[in-house]
């Protein structure tokens, strides 16, 4: 398969989404049609995978080095539950001081590459009441907080640049992990994720407002790739972890510390959850 030639547009600086495209595919004749892009909390799946091919970002032309703890840097063509995968671990995000080109480049990377359909993974506080730390979410839509829009500056050849956001996360995909929750016995609730660009964690009046506008739960990544993905004509399915309650939810301080620790007590429900998605993704 030969990367899509409608990337080769001088919007973007530096490598072009083909280039990175092309030199992932030179190495293995493995052709996925899934995507999944291990936020903080999911990174143990990949322990569950046979890797065919892995290479650190470092390696592929255009992608950022996150500098995230939690977050490897790798890319892995590989099996989950006989089917074959993609597997970013990993992201760049905003706050670290990335441009929303840099921050979305895999989308283009993974659509240059004929991706059919992306799931993208993250650990969130939870702004609902229904929460608990260690529940998921299947994302239903979201509300971009971030204060800027990817598609910003975008002259593409062949992609629009007034993306209808009706349907983000593809229906679909929320039954197939609502489905796989259930077998994985996990807490999984469908709700709205809201992106705010961080790094520092929101205040409680920030949060009771974000309440009021809908939010179930809020975070600092998904959003940008969420809208590429569905710009690029790929299937969005979203996956939080509730790794903590949102400020004013709880009597403690809020940590970065405190999302890993719970990311790694979710480890093995979210190992099964994913497994079980792939596979009837798979079947599908």
């Amino acid at each position: 398969m030969e990367p899509s030639k409608e990337f080769n547009s001088h919007a973007l600086a530096g490598p072009s989404p083909a280039e990175a495209a092309h030199s992932i595919l030179k190495k293995s004749k493995l052709r996925p049609a899934l995507a999944v892009v291990l936020g903080s909390g999911f990174s143990s799946v990949l322990a569950k995978c046979t890797v065919v091919y892995e290479v650190p970002y470092s390696a592929i032309p255009g992608f950022p080095k996150p500098t995230v703890a939690g977050h490897q840097g790798k890319l892995c063509l590989c099996f989950l539950a006989k089917t074959p995968l993609l597997v970013l671990s990993g992201r760049a995000h905003y706050y670290e001081g990335h441009s929303m080109e840099t921050v979305t480049f895999a989308m283009r990377v993974l659509a240059a590459m004929g991706l059919k359909a992306v799931l993208l993974t993250n650990a969130a506080g939870g702004i609902s009441s229904k929460f608990k730390c260690g529940d998921f979410m299947a994302l239903t839509d979201h509300i971009n907080f971030m204060g800027a829009n990817p598609l910003r500056g975008w002259m593409g050849e062949q992609w629009p640049r007034f993306v209808d956001l009706t349907d983000t996360y593809d229906p679909q995909l929320v039954r197939l992990l609502k489905k796989a929750g259930d077998k994985a016995k996990a807490r999984l609730s469908t709700g709205v994720y809201l992106a705010v660009s961080g790094p520092s964690y929101e205040t409680p009046a920030e949060i009771r407002a974000f309440g009021r506008l809908g939010a179930d739960a809020v975070g600092m990544s998904t959003v940008p790739e969420a809208i590429i993905a569905r710009q690029c004509g790929m299937r969005v399915a979203g996956l939080s972890c509730i790794t903590n309650l949102a400020a004013g939810r709880s009597a403690g301080k809020l940590s970065h510390q405190e999302v890993l620790a719970a990311g790694e007590n979710a480890k093995p429900v979210a190992g099964r959850l994913l497994e079980n998605f792939t596979q009837l993704y798979g079947e599908s």
